[in-house]
């Protein structure tokens, strides 16, 4: 079998598009790299939908942290507090069995315990609360001359938030919130480990990975293409998020525009 035909096989496999079988002999680097490929695609739609929707409701945790109002503010604290406080590992095997429990009473939670939706739900909460501390900061961290000058411009309510608060915000944040980005990725790997099913053996990159290096006794093979693929990843991230924040920092001279630094997490 070409490599082609391996693609056209395989491609798309961990959608359910193409051959049923995984290959049983004969494994080729092709293959490895195809398959372990394949996966990826469900590791980017774990990362791209939790951070999209994340993004919003960090929004709201942090302008909720702030609020005068003590029930708002306490929601918001909780909510950060035990997301940021707990181990994702964890998470994931708590929502998996409470989403179980669930289903026997309500037939709705049905498809919260497949990965596809259960694990992302996870993922977008984790994500929300440490973006949610991230935002917070920046929102502390907004200068008083900026709301001052809205003020004497006659600046309030909403416009104020969406024209001065919420850039600011955002610009000072940004850096901060490329790391958890990126982070959030290389997160998506621990749902293999979790207790959410991969359905027909449609997983992401790392059961593909874990596959072939049981196979074939050699981990040194398909764990460094997986590798690759993130760091690939990681390189268009930072690109894309690097682009955002040259846009949010385009009306500040050269020198004083905050650049972007890769500071990945190394414990979380």
């Amino acid at each position: 079998m070409s490599c082609w035909e391996t693609i056209a096989d395989y491609g798309l496999r961990s959608l359910g598009i193409g051959e049923r079988l995984l290959p049983r002999t004969d494994f080729t680097l092709c293959q490895q790299v195809v398959l372990i490929g394949s996966g990826m695609i469900w590791n980017v739609y774990f990362g791209v939908l939790a951070l999209a929707s994340g993004f919003f409701l960090a929004t709201a945790l942090a302008m909720g942290k702030a609020a005068r109002s003590r029930p708002v503010r306490k929601i918001s604290e909780w909510m950060i507090f035990v997301f940021r406080g707990s181990p994702l590992f964890i998470q994931f095997f708590f929502a998996y069995f409470l989403f179980l429990s669930l289903k026997t009473a309500v037939p709705f939670f049905t498809p919260l315990t497949s990965a596809w939706a259960g694990a992302l739900v996870v993922l977008f909460l984790n994500t929300a609360a440490y973006s949610g501390e991230i935002f917070y900061g920046a929102l502390l961290s907004v200068p008083k001359g900026e709301m001052e000058a809205a003020d004497a411009y006659g600046f309030s309510g909403w416009k104020k938030f969406r024209k001065i608060t919420w850039p600011t915000m955002l610009r000072l944040a940004w850096p901060a919130y490329t790391n958890e980005a990126i982070f959030l990725f290389h997160a998506t790997t621990l749902v293999f480990f979790s207790g959410f099913p991969a359905q027909g053996q449609r997983g992401d990159a790392l059961y593909y990975a874990n596959y072939f290096a049981d196979k074939t006794f050699n981990p040194f093979v398909p764990y460094p293409i997986l590798a690759i693929y993130f760091i690939a990843l990681t390189l268009l991230i930072v690109g894309l998020f690097g682009l955002v924040n040259r846009r949010l920092n385009r009306h500040l001279p050269a020198e004083r525009r905050r650049r972007m630094k890769l500071r990945p997490n190394l414990l979380r």
